[in-house]
């Protein structure tokens, strides 16, 4: 599980990154490298919105793991 769970951190992480880029200079970094609604862009969105369910749901369950 603590693999998944750096995964999980990895991809929110990232996704943060690239909505920061978006709000603060209106840049979409997935666009640019995959093209714009591409199938891989797309998957990507889809990993991190399935992430931070994830995350959501087993945050005591994570921090009780890490402890």
């Amino acid at each position: 599980m603590r693999a998944l769970d750096i995964a999980v951190v990895i991809l929110l992480v990232i996704g943060g990154l690239n909505w920061g880029l978006v709000g603060l200079m209106d840049f979409n970094l997935f666009s640019v490298l995959f093209g714009n609604m591409s199938i891989i862009s797309r998957l990507i969105y889809a990993l991190m919105g399935i992430s931070a369910i994830y995350q959501a749901f087993q945050w005591n369950a994570v921090k009780s793991r890490w402890s």
